[in-house]
């Protein structure tokens, strides 16, 4: 008997929501309701890859090279542009700062970044680049009316195994998320300028042409790198992909911005190329090629290669160690000194003829 009584009431509850509904009245609590259980469907890491996803997609860009190309001969060629490549990029600041990578932009004579649900596109120029850290930072002449700026996290407690979210423009599918974990950290990956970049994060993430210069979130939607490049024998993600950390790229966006450029610590020498050193049969250490006159290295004494009086050339000092560590080629000097700050002090420990000497210089900019 209970069953049955309850089964007007269901009908008449049923009648009256259809009634609602037929004047437009309830649709939007249906509405909501439909949301509160769509989103109590979602377990709770599909929830927080979500919320990182709508927070930030705003902040990633594309960026698209463009190249100037000539047809025709002399005073009969034209000028058109060509698209040269593109990549991802990130907001910055509220300035309209795009940080992106330098082999996005490299060899380019213009750019243009969109953003999210944007029509309207807007060009952009290079501030500056730090290619031996696949660095670069372009600037909007024309903003959009609102910029939502990255909140950068930090590289240095990254763990293996903890949550990692990559937001880029793959094969230019904008604005696409892949997901994964972060699979080792500190990994030292040649990069575009042919000099080592130390620490990069390693991601299973799929990292594809496209995503190079977007950035890698963790489960906080803060920023834990740039997206930079993979490991693939095909060209596309193989479940290994590197990111410049995000503690590097807050040591040099900066300097860009302010300077245009980074400034570095340098001896103030020039290196014998790779190939002369062998040559003449030097293995170990550094030849110095010239010193700059107004350089540390030049107070310190330290000497470059001359030639006799027939013309021959005289090897100059070889340096063997910076503070302790050996210095074989450009990549090594390049990361010892890449620690230090313009102004700090050195020893230098060096291979005149047959004798070992040592001395001690500031570092100068360069």
């Amino acid at each position: 008997m209970q069953k049955i009584k309850l089964l007007p009431s269901l009908v008449f509850v049923f009648y009256s929501l259809s009634s609602f509904a037929l004047f437009g009245i309830g649709d939007k609590e249906e509405k909501n309701d439909q949301m509160a259980i769509e989103k109590l469907a979602l377990l709770e890491s599909e929830k927080n890859t979500v919320n990182v996803f709508e927070k930030n997609v705003r902040s990633v860009v594309n960026v698209s090279n463009i190249r100037i190309a000539r047809t025709g001969w002399w005073f009969h060629s034209e000028e058109m542009e060509v698209p040269a490549g593109a990549g991802s990029g990130f907001v910055w600041d509220e300035e309209g700062h795009i940080v992106t990578n330098y082999h996005v932009i490299a060899n380019g004579d213009s750019f243009v970044i969109s953003f999210h649900k944007d029509k309207e596109t807007y060009e952009a120029e290079v501030v500056g680049a730090y290619p031996q850290k696949d660095i670069a930072v372009l600037k909007l002449k024309k903003k959009p009316k609102k910029l939502y700026p990255i909140i950068p996290g930090t590289s240095r407690s990254l763990r293996v195994g903890q949550k990692a979210m990559a937001i880029g423009n793959p094969f230019g599918l904008d604005h696409t998320m892949t997901s994964g974990i972060i699979s080792a950290t500190d990994r030292k990956i040649r990069g575009v300028a042919n000099v080592t970049i130390n620490g990069m994060i390693q991601t299973d993430c799929s990292i594809n042409p496209g995503n190079s210069g977007g950035p890698l979130y963790d489960s906080q939607g803060q920023v834990i790198g740039m997206n930079t490049m993979i490991y693939s024998a095909s060209g596309s993600s193989a479940g290994v992909g590197f990111s410049v950390p995000v503690d590097t790229i807050k040591g040099i966006v900066p300097q860009i911005i302010k300077h245009g450029k980074v400034k570095r610590p340098g001896l103030g020498i020039g290196l014998l190329e790779e190939r002369l050193k062998y040559h003449f049969g030097i293995e170990k250490g550094i030849v110095v090629k010239y010193v700059d006159p107004k350089s540390p290295a030049a107070s310190a004494g330290l000497e470059g290669m001359s030639r006799d009086p027939r013309g021959r050339y005289l090897l100059g000092d070889i340096i063997l160690k910076i503070d302790g560590k050996e210095v074989n080629n450009y990549d090594e000097i390049f990361n010892v000194l890449d620690k230090y700050n313009v102004g700090d002090s050195v020893q230098i420990d060096y291979l005149r003829g047959d004798s070992v000497k040592k001395t001690k210089l500031k570092l100068m900019e360069i």
